[in-house]
């Protein structure tokens, strides 16, 4: 079953949007939109740190 909850986007607009993500994360905003995008976060560490921000379990933002 397909999840329609996009998970990274609620915990992206939990830390404050994009930007705020992106300089958390020290990544691109192009690279914030890419995980918005594709619904999930492919590295484990970055998935980590914006889980820990965000409140969430870092499982949802893996796409797992």
């Amino acid at each position: 079953m397909f999840n329609l909850v996009n998970h990274v986007r609620i915990a992206v607009e939990k830390i404050g949007g994009p930007t705020r993500a992106a300089n958390l994360a020290s990544v691109s905003n192009a690279t914030i939109h890419l995980w918005l995008n594709n619904g999930r976060i492919p590295n484990i560490d970055k998935a980590n740190l914006v889980a820990k921000a965000a409140g969430i379990d870092v499982q949802l933002l893996r796409g797992t």
